[in-house]
């Protein structure tokens, strides 16, 4: 106590300045109008900059909260896509009933020829094999292993990876595949020569699985080229996922496909039989 009297004492005319100058300064802005004016506007633009600033962290570290909600939300509508799908399907074939399951990816290979992923979902979350998995820009891959807890998918940049695709303005359909290479980019065989296709023209999934709707994006086609034996195209496509940053997926459930397959698998029984 008594260091702090000395402290005051010895200092006591920087205390008597800086209480001099307060008051002074509280009657000039106080008294002229045009200081006053200039003062809180520069006091409004500091707190502004402050709580600006403030704003900017808290949303900085509130991101990947607010990401797995917009892909919760981005979830809810895909699932009513795809229902939309299935309804408008129902009246050119027959009824399907699809679903959609949430899943982060949690490891990933991007540039070997068998690359694969590891989602968070497993049998225990209604993941099964043969199960397409699709993001916000379209179609991730199909589900090759399955856990309890865990999945491991096939993307589309897999060289084993077949998926059936159609031209979205013609319905011409082929198949894509992945050449090992470049991740952003495969292609598309099997679309016949007649066919018009230009550069830019969408691909999606045509629906004839009950892996994928149809519909569902795949790429835009930014080369074209003939086929070795001259008879189809060879289509050079831009895919729409961006593997290289991919985190939040979907694991698409059809309720119907088992009844599908036993019947087809009846079907081809029958043939082979009468063979």
């Amino acid at each position: 106590m008594r260091s702090l009297i000395d402290f005051i004492v010895v200092n006591k005319h920087w205390f008597v300045f800086i209480l001099l100058e307060t008051l002074s300064l509280c009657l000039l802005f106080k008294m002229n109008n045009y200081q006053g004016s200039a003062y809180f506007s520069t006091a409004n633009s500091v707190v502004g900059f402050v709580n600006e600033t403030t704003s900017g962290v808290t949303s900085f570290f509130g991101l990947k909260s607010r990401n797995h909600r917009l892909e919760a939300e981005n979830e809810m509508l895909r699932e009513e896509l795809l229902a939309l799908k299935s309804k408008v399907h129902s009246s050119k074939r027959h009824s399907r009933y699809y679903n959609a399951i949430g899943a982060e990816i949690i490891n990933a290979s991007l540039h070997r020829g068998n690359n694969l992923m590891t989602i968070n979902k497993g049998s225990a979350n209604g993941v099964n094999t043969e199960m397409g998995v699709v993001c916000s820009s379209g179609v991730v891959g199909i589900v090759s292993l399955v856990s309890k807890h865990y999945a491991v998918v096939m993307p589309l940049t897999n060289i084993k990876s077949m998926v059936s695709c159609r031209l979205a303005n013609s319905d011409y359909f082929g198949t894509l595949q992945w050449k090992m290479g470049n991740i952003e980019e495969a292609v598309v065989i099997g679309v016949p020569r007649h066919a018009d296709v230009k550069v830019g023209e969408v691909v999606e999934t045509n629906g004839f699985s009950d892996i994928f709707p149809a519909g569902i994006p795949i790429g835009k086609v930014v080369k074209i080229e003939d086929s070795d034996d001259g008879l189809a195209y060879v289509l050079t496509v831009k895919l729409s996922t961006n593997f290289s940053n991919l985190r939040d997926v979907s694991v698409i459930t059809n309720y119907r496909h088992v009844e599908r397959r036993e019947l087809e698998q009846k079907a081809d029984s029958l043939q082979n039989t009468e063979l």
